[in-house]
């Protein structure tokens, strides 16, 4: 479970109830570090026996996002995420976040370049997050698989790959044939599900609780040999986002919400086989 699921939580408090809920790992958001140092956090991650799924920087696009605070210059905006990769190295995340941001592709692909190498240095990967359709504007020049592909070539790096998130990618046209042609790039996996109709970009449901199509997709990521975390990150905005809304998942008990969260994936991947052969142009089985 990525930690901005359950928001009004701490660090310490995330660790100790994921693993207490039987979930595998954890996805690490910086901000609930607080100012360091890391070493205690460091250990109860180690004792935990929870992996390290992808990792968000506390910033997490190299041109600045309208909708989120942070510094505007692209210089100090790339500086701070070599620095939040220096950071989040000992926890021994799957992969790091990262958004190119809206506006110059330019500017984000030189600020990229750097952060690709920083990772090359400390033995990690930087996962490129596509946005998808909605409100790409806002966050990226990067909207399909597709042209996360064609950057991570004309980087021409290892240390970078794509994190696939559910929510956004859920209505790409030709997903399926993307998922395949490009399964090798794919660093993490985010998982949530789609409201319909649906409010904003923070105003997600657990799996299996929308028009997603939740099943069929992880049954195509798993046809095409994905075999790392399913890691479910929802935004349900309770306010501190600029929206607040009457049903946020973030107002409820994180106990719960983990263990909702957690039956209600495996639902969807036991659905998975059935749901993977209902691709257009594919037969039954």
């Amino acid at each position: 479970m990525s930690q901005v699921s359950t928001l009004t939580a701490g660090f310490a408090d995330d660790v100790r109830t994921y693993a207490a809920a039987g979930l595998d790992g954890i996805g690490i958001w910086e901000m609930k570090l607080g100012d360091g140092p890391d070493d205690d956090a460091v250990a109860l991650l180690r004792e935990s026996g929870l992996g390290s799924a992808t990792a968000v920087p506390l910033v997490p696009s190299i041109t600045a996002l309208p909708l989120l605070p942070g510094p505007e210059a692209a210089r100090e905006r790339t500086d701070a995420i070599l620095a939040s990769l220096e950071r989040l190295a000992a926890f021994e995340p799957a992969a790091v976040l990262c958004f190119t941001g809206p506006g110059d592709r330019e500017t984000a692909v030189g600020g990229l370049r750097e952060v690709v190498a920083e990772a090359e240095r400390l033995g990690l990967r930087i996962a490129l997050e596509p946005f998808g359709p909605d409100g790409v504007e806002h966050w990226s020049s990067v909207e399909t698989i597709s042209d996360a592909a064609a950057l991570v070539e004309e980087i021409g790096s290892d240390a970078l790959g794509i994190q696939f998130d559910a929510w956004h990618l859920s209505n790409t046209p030709d997903l399926f044939a993307e998922i395949e042609q490009h399964a090798g790039l794919i660093a993490g996996v985010h998982v949530s599900d789609r409201r319909e109709p649906t409010r904003g970009w923070a105003d997600r449901v657990l799996p299996g609780d929308g028009v997603a199509g939740l099943p069929a997709i992880l049954g195509a990521l798993d046809r095409a040999g994905w075999d790392g975390f399913y890691d479910i990150e929802v935004f349900s905005d309770n306010g501190s986002f600029g929206a607040t809304y009457p049903d946020s998942l973030w107002e409820i008990d994180g106990r719960e919400l983990i263990e909702r969260g957690r039956r209600q994936l495996l639902e969807c991947w036991v659905e998975r086989r059935v749901a993977a052969y209902a691709v257009p142009g594919e037969e039954m089985e």
